[in-house]
């Protein structure tokens, strides 16, 4: 049984995607990088990170510099980004269950805890961030033995490949979610233990 229910933030809770988008293009240039398209931003949801990496052509030095300008100005308007619908009802749900919840993200804390406070939402136990795009296992391992979460009875909430390669290799089960990032199809291919396409389907894949 489930006692620990971790959430990516990005793309499964809120939908920052589009703003992140427009930040990206508007610091582009000063990285030497091309803007993205809407025909781009459709393609790219059915790449995995390291393909997008590969398609922009952008260095291991570039790509967290880049990142932590898009957070920081992220943070001036996180409070206009809208939260999934069913997403609250989710957590408060969970919660209600008396679920372990928390958040594992690429995002920034003080982002994260901002938004939440937007939408009166402070059920989560704890919020880690982790600004490496590629360093999400080695947080999910960090997060597994600070947390001394049990890997048979926590399970993850992603909308990425990334979120599914990082789960699989600690050995924890997660739960796709077809709102976000990638796409259905891309998400499928690489064999989540669940795949949701709305909040509901994930309380019953939890059994509530």
């Amino acid at each position: 049984m489930i006692k620990t229910v971790i959430f990516d933030f990005d793309g499964t809770i809120a939908d920052t995607l589009p703003r992140i988008l427009q930040l990206y293009n508007k610091y582009a240039s000063d990285f030497g990088l091309n803007k993205i398209t809407s025909p781009d931003a459709e393609f790219l949801r059915g790449k995995s990170t390291l393909e997008i990496i590969k398609w922009f052509g952008i260095t291991a030095i570039k790509l967290p510099a880049l990142a932590v300008k898009i957070r920081k100005e992220l943070n001036s308007s996180i409070t206009s980004i809208k939260i999934f619908p069913g997403i609250k009802e989710l957590i408060k749900k969970l919660k209600s269950k008396k679920y372990k919840l928390g958040v594992l993200t690429s995002n920034s804390v003080e982002n994260v805890v901002k938004f939440l406070k937007k939408y009166r939402i402070d059920s989560f136990d704890f919020i880690i961030s982790e600004p490496s795009l590629l360093g999400k296992a080695k947080a999910i391992k960090n997060l597994i033995n600070n947390q001394k979460l049990n890997k048979d009875k926590t399970i993850y909430i992603g909308d990425e490949v990334r979120d599914i390669d990082a789960c699989k290799e600690n050995g924890i089960k997660v739960i796709s979610v077809t709102w976000g990032f990638n796409t259905k199809y891309i998400l499928q291919k690489n064999n989540p233990d669940f795949l949701a396409g709305n909040p509901a389907k994930i309380l019953k894949i939890l059994s509530i």
